[in-house]
């Protein structure tokens, strides 16, 4: 397979064509066939129009921070703040009451993978289309049930005698209930009792997680057959009776401890994906046979030397073609729309599922359907066009997703070359064992190369071979260990629960009144902070609401109001600490400051009882606060000075700010050079300098979003939203009074009053985190000036040791290897040392320069070294055939290029020489042997010596080095001597 797949680089030609699906049987046999655009715009429709549902656009396939996901695998998934309690009150998303979104879906790595199974069946895929609707504290079950019987059975046109419901039939362990008013409606609907099936926990009780909101959930069935009673088909895995829609009713909350609580407000979470959906309604068994894959299919057949594709499996499908058609049309699906969202392939998490996954492709692309290197990005405009016009994303980032994919297709054929080179030198090694092939060679493969490990199985089958797979499987787990072990030293989060928010506002606690946050003033160049009194309204143990705390009790402190910063927004929290009245003399530290529902969370360890009532007195910390405002000013302007100098089409895709420093994602096709590093730093010195003033306005959302030159990200902005902008204000921009182009952005973070205390703002690094998206890391103030001071002094380092290279040529070996350590040693500074990152590339590539030259003096002297080493040995020896002796020299490559010589020389000779280091006790060891030697291989003979040594060493059959110790240098060579003679018989 690898050899296939290393032969087929030819370039690709002519342009990329579309098909319009084919005409195909409808389901029913007599109703017009519904094209899946309509398909998805009816069932939109029917909740907007018909039902006053508001209609939410797609969120991206990565999760709005949420860690415990990879990509955005369900439609409810961005709707997850809502059923926690957690939703800022002031945003739009808190006023939900009735949704409706058709919502793009990723399942592949985590918990919901589907990767290994796209392509051995006819439904299984990596991306899809979640189609949901969703009533939060609105309509339950009775409604859900009845809009979506009357959507199948009305509007759609589904036969209801092809249709069966299941609900949840209770569980006793649990102490749950059968769920009879689910089952009243279905039989009030007109569902025949026998077509109305009970299951468990496994398939009617949906959870969100180990905790957290779950409920009873109905689903409807289709019968592909029909005429007929499937029954018993329901939920056991047949293809011929399959689950369509999803109804949950979330009722209950999981707590800690596995019970279970009522929820104060139920909520509907339905969801209904569209390619099974279009699948029934085209009459066709196969989503591959719909017209949301034949254009996709068409294309790839254009591009491929295989037969047209003939929807077969199994055994069927001899060479594994169509399984090829299915794996392409579904991975570049997912491609495109992950890398239109910003997810890239690369080497971690969500990032490194997308590079299995475009690998994958390439693999079948051109292993098995015989393409060109380029066909698979060369699909994207098929897939543009078969989605783009509800995710118009796509065609916006359109370029990028072809260059993305064509940059990595070519980096994942080089290595594949790079790979088949390291297998056929492991292969030659003397010391490999026959037919079985070393697993740490194949987890480097996987884990440094990319390489899919059924990837290497297929290489070594090529060759007769078999990993150690017991070997493996131990390496994988030991991996696994590693990556998924706890952090330890940090403690857990002390959140409140959906309950626990619940009963706060039941309560009628008051959200946190958080606005002194923004309450600083500026006083002759001085920033004041204000005072803040408040009460404690709240005290939260991790599980429940409490009315006291006692010392040493980790708890989540709410109160009226507060002047610390909650986490939000890619800023940390504040730090500082809060005072009990009667007891000012006893801190208590906030670790962490966190927003849920509108309520700031402090979370604390109790330094004495605490409780609701108490009046305390909060303490800012001013410096870190200050540092923090400092990094965040900051990074607008960043943000700003990148599309000034690298063009508008730069979107920011994350940042986090700190006291210490400041980290930016960003798009860029490549690293940024060393002259738009300076560009950038000079952009921002310049507003620095300038001491413009920062603006803050709050303004209503849709007004905010109609700014020009606006930078937005993806996150639920509150409603109204605060506008934060330099020099000019908001109301300007508004009014369009200034031409003046200017960072504006919407940020609830907390900024400067003015840019002049930014003082310096210095990039100390920026690299591909992946391709196509960058990182750039800045410190500033004291921080910046101490790098670029470092930088200077390093730079004047590099001047010396470049006119010390340039000057007389050294004269002896040992002060040309001295020259070359120092600059190994000064590049090593320059690697990791913080100062500019325009100035570490250009001292970089000098270093490099000087390493070269410094490397080949080196080379020169120990050749004209060894050279006069190997003659004196001549003379002394002859030409023997075993020749064992020492020499003078403390450079190991002194030893093996002398070594080197007398075997030129005297090529039928086995040649070992020792370098005593009579100051350390430490040999060297180098020796060669014959090409037709057969009887001693000279890794054997210098293992043997160097371990009679107390060291180790290595090589070839034919050469080999390494080092051991020893006070007695002749013993050594007598050992080695007579090791030699007796291996060969001399």
């Amino acid at each position: 397979m690898s050899r296939q797949l290393l032969r087929r680089l030819r370039p690709l030609s002519g342009p990329p064509g579309l098909l319009s699906a084919g005409s195909g049987r409808s389901f029913g046999g007599c109703a017009p066939e519904l094209p899946a655009a309509q398909v998805r715009s009816t069932f939109l429709d029917f909740f907007r129009e018909k039902h006053g549902h508001l209609l939410v656009p797609s969120s991206p396939v990565r999760p709005r921070g949420d860690p415990s996901l990879l990509f955005v695998n369900a439609g409810m998934n961005q709707f997850k703040p809502i059923f926690l309690g957690t939703a800022d009150p002031r945003s739009q998303m808190a006023s939900y009451r009735r949704v409706v979104n058709s919502q793009k879906c990723v399942r592949a790595g985590g918990k919901h993978n589907d990767l290994d199974d796209v392509g051995r069946d006819t439904y299984h895929h990596t991306f899809f289309e979640m189609l949901g609707s969703w009533s939060f504290g609105d309509y339950f079950k009775d409604e859900a049930c009845r809009m979506a019987w009357s959507l199948l059975t009305e509007h759609y046109g589904i036969p209801a005698d092809r249709l069966y419901v299941s609900y949840f039939g209770g569980d006793a362990a649990s102490g749950l209930q059968s769920d009879e008013e689910t089952r009243h409606i279905w039989l009030d609907i007109g569902v025949p009792p026998g077509r109305l099936l009970p299951f468990g926990l496994k398939d009617n009780f949906w959870e969100m997680g180990d905790s957290g909101p779950c409920g009873p959930c109905t689903e409807i069935h289709y019968d592909h057959i029909g005429g007929r009673d499937a029954a018993a088909l329901v939920n056991a895995d047949s293809p011929d009776v399959v689950e369509i829609w999803n109804l949950v009713f979330m009722q209950y909350n999981r707590e800690a401890d596995l019970s279970l609580q009522q929820l104060p407000q139920f909520s509907v979470d339905t969801g209904m994906g569209l390619e099974r959906l279009v699948s029934i309604l085209q009459g066709k068994r196969s989503n591959y046979d719909t017209d949301l894959f034949t254009p996709l299919l068409h294309a790839i057949h254009q591009r491929s030397r295989a037969a047209p594709y003939g929807g077969r499996l199994g055994a069927a499908d001899q060479g594994q073609v169509d399984l090829a058609y299915r794996v392409v049309a579904d991975h570049i699906r997912t491609l495109s729309v992950c890398i239109a969202d910003g997810v890239h392939p690369g080497m971690s998490g969500a990032e490194l599922v997308l590079r299995r996954i475009l690998r994958r492709a390439v693999r079948f692309c051109i292993e098995v359907l015989q393409t060109p290197q380029g066909a698979l990005a060369s699909l994207v405009p098929t897939v543009t066009h078969l989605l783009g016009d509800v995710y118009p994303e796509l065609h916006k980032e359109a370029d990028r997703i072809v260059d993305v994919i064509n940059e990595n297709e070519a980096q994942f054929l080089s290595s594949l070359q790079q790979g088949s080179r390291l297998i056929q030198r492991t292969l030659s090694r003397k010391d490999y064992k026959h037919g079985v092939f070393p697993a740490s060679v194949a987890w480097s493969l996987h884990r440094d190369l990319g390489f899919p490990l059924d990837l290497v199985d297929l290489m070594l089958e090529d060759r007769g071979v078999q990993v150690d797979r017991q070997e493996l499987d131990q390496i994988i787990a030991e991996n696994h260990k590693v990556s998924s072990g706890p952090q330890s030293g940090v403690p857990s989060q002390v959140m409140l629960d959906v309950v626990s928010l619940a009963e706060l506002q039941r309560l009628g606690v008051p959200h946190t009144d958080d606005s002194l946050k923004y309450g600083y003033r500026l006083e002759e160049d001085r920033y004041v902070f204000p005072a803040c009194r408040a009460t404690v309204l709240a005290l939260y143990d991790g599980r429940t609401l409490v009315s006291e705390v006692l010392e040493g009790q980790r708890c989540g402190v709410i109160m009226d109001r507060t002047c610390f910063y909650s986490e939000q927004g890619g800023q940390s929290h504040d730090q500082g600490y809060f005072t009990r009245d009667g007891l000012q003399d006893v801190p208590f530290p906030v670790e962490a400051a966190l927003l849920a529902g509108g309520y700031v969370v402090h979370q604390v360890t109790a330094a004495d009882s605490l409780k609701t009532g108490d009046q305390v007195q909060l303490h800012l910390d001013q410096v870190h606060r200050m540092s923090c405002m400092v990094k965040h000013t900051a990074t607008h302007l960043l943000n700003f000075a990148l599309k000034k100098v690298l063009g508008s089409s730069v979107q920011q895709r994350g940042s986090h700010v700190t006291a210490d420093r400041l980290r930016f994602d960003f798009t860029a096709k490549g690293s940024l050079s060393a002259s738009q590093l300076q560009q950038v730093e000079k952009c921002i010195s310049d507003i620095v300098a300038a001491d413009q003033i920062v603006h803050s306005l709050e303004l209503p959302l849709h007004t905010a979003k109609s700014i020009r030159g606006l930078r937005t990200v993806d996150e639920v902005y509150p409603d109204p939203v605060r506008v934060v902008s330099v020099e000019v204000s908001a109301s300007e921009l508004l009014d369009d009074q200034t031409d003046r182009e200017t960072s504006v952005e919407l940020c609830c973070g907390t900024h400067l009053l003015r840019t002049g205390a930014i003082e310096d703002l210095v990039i100390v690094s920026e690299k591909q985190m992946v391709k196509g998206i960058s990182r750039i890391v800045a410190v500033t103030g004291q921080e910046a000036a101490r790098a670029r001071d470092t930088g200077q002094v390093l730079s004047q380092d590099v001047d010396s040791l470049a006119a010390r290279l340039s000057g007389s040529a050294p004269s002896s070996c040992n002060s040309a290897q001295r020259l070359a350590k120092e600059v190994g040693v000064l590049s090593d500074a320059v690697d990791n040392t913080s100062i500019p990152q325009w100035l570490r590339r250009e001292l970089q590539g000098r270093l490099k320069a000087l390493q070269r030259s410094s490397n080949t003096a080196v080379r020169k002297l120990e050749t004209r070294e060894a050279t006069v080493r190997a003659q004196a040995l001549l003379e002394k020896n002859g030409r023997k055939d075993l020749l064992v002796d020492s020499v003078e020299t403390d450079s190991l490559s002194v030893v093996m290029k002398t070594v080197n010589q007398l075997s030129a020389i005297a090529p039928l000779s086995h040649v070992m020489l020792l370098a005593h280091q009579r100051h350390s006790g430490k040999v060297l060891c180098a020796c060669q042997v014959p090409k037709d030697s057969l009887s001693l291989a000279a890794s054997d003979w210098a293992v043997a010596v160097c371990h009679h040594l107390g060291g180790s060493a290595g090589g070839s059959a034919l050469v080999a080095r390494g080092t051991g110790s020893s006070s007695d240098i002749s013993e050594a060579l007598r050992w080695a001597e007579e090791f030699a003679r007796q291996k060969t018989r001399r």
